[in-house]
């Protein structure tokens, strides 16, 4: 993927709220909705979110500016630096030598330095990523270890009945309220189908039984932490979904019926004379699903002004005040 800071158009130095606002912008440029007659937007907008997902977390960000992750959010290794003591004496590494491990996952970025046992018993750390490479192969490379010299009790039983790999998915915010049937690349390049069931939260891990990996007595399971992408006009609140909906003065003023976008279909409601703006409206059950009952629609209404300016609309506003000046401050 490319670099998320080209992804958004801004600068290194953006702050939170520029990422923010170039966020939002691009998401309604660039939603499959807005360009439902182009096949390649829904890789676009997977990269805006992919983007977003990194530098719109402080901590993502940070790692991804010191490189210890990638533009997908991957763990970046530096050629294990901790090996730095050099060979021992007679070949082979030092097994007290500190080295640096990296994982991600649903607790997010993590860094920790290890050191290999004492007494030439093994590499620390280091066996639990040959343990990840090899896999099911544990009792061969136990042998090829004893007989080869080449780690030291790494051996078959130490594999178990196989490990839990973790892996980490982004969904739109109509994929989780609806559901959805996702590939995944795992972190060694497995790829994976997961059903990512209708209402799935932000955080949840989702568990695909068996398919981790592989020991003597059985396979581990994948655990994927779902993650919800920011939606370009909607806000989620627990099951309740928030939207800000523009409407004209004249709308606000006379009353209307508008269109009004859900998570499902959109539908009409009645704008009534004389609405002022932060009024909200609450649709029932067209939220996000829920155990129970779905949430709500929370529509705010926001009054928008023309882009341009306009010289009748001055002038009217002028007269108005000059003539029926009020005060809605008065209270406050």
């Amino acid at each position: 993927m490319r670099d998320p800071y080209q992804v958004l158009g801004v600068d290194r130095k953006a702050s939170a709220a520029d990422i923010k606002s170039a966020f939002r912008r691009l998401a309604k440029k660039l939603h499959p909705d807005a360009n439902k007659n182009d096949p390649k937007a829904a890789a676009r907008f997977a990269e805006l979110n992919a983007a977003y997902e990194i530098l719109g977390e402080e901590d993502k960000r940070k790692a991804f500016d010191r490189g210890e992750i990638d533009a997908e959010g991957k763990p970046r290794f530096h050629g294990f630096e901790g090996f730095g003591a050099g060979p021992r004496p007679g070949g082979g590494f030092d097994p007290n030598a500190e080295f640096e491990t990296f994982s991600f996952g649903p607790e997010g970025f993590t860094r920790a330095t290890r050191r290999g046992r004492s007494g030439g018993a093994g590499f620390g750390g280091f066996e639990d990523i040959l343990r990840e490479a090899f896999g099911g192969m544990g009792g061969a490379a136990g042998t090829r270890a004893r007989h080869g010299g080449f780690a030291p009790g790494f051996e078959g039983e130490d594999f178990g009945a196989g490990r839990d790999v973790r892996a980490a998915l982004t969904v739109t915010l109509p994929e989780a309220a609806h559901g959805a049937a996702k590939r995944v690349r795992l972190p060694a390049g497995k790829e994976v189908d997961v059903k990512i069931p209708a209402g799935v939260t932000d955080g949840q891990t989702v568990r695909l039984r068996g398919q981790g990996m592989a020991g003597p007595s059985g396979a581990g399971d994948v655990l994927i932490a779902v993650t919800i992408a920011p939606h370009p006009i909607f806000t989620l609140e627990g099951a309740d979904v928030r939207l800000d909906l523009p409407v004209t003065l004249y709308e606000a003023a006379l009353g209307a019926k508008v269109r009004v976008p859900t998570l499902d279909r959109p539908v009409e409601i009645m704008i009534p004379p004389w609405t002022s703006g932060g009024l909200t409206f609450r649709l029932k059950g067209k939220g996000f699903p829920a155990k129970g009952r779905p949430g709500d629609l929370l529509v705010t209404v926001r009054i928008t002004l023309p882009e341009r300016g306009d010289g009748e609309l001055k002038a009217l506003m002028e007269k108005w005040q000059a003539e029926r000046p009020y005060d809605p401050r008065k209270d406050m």
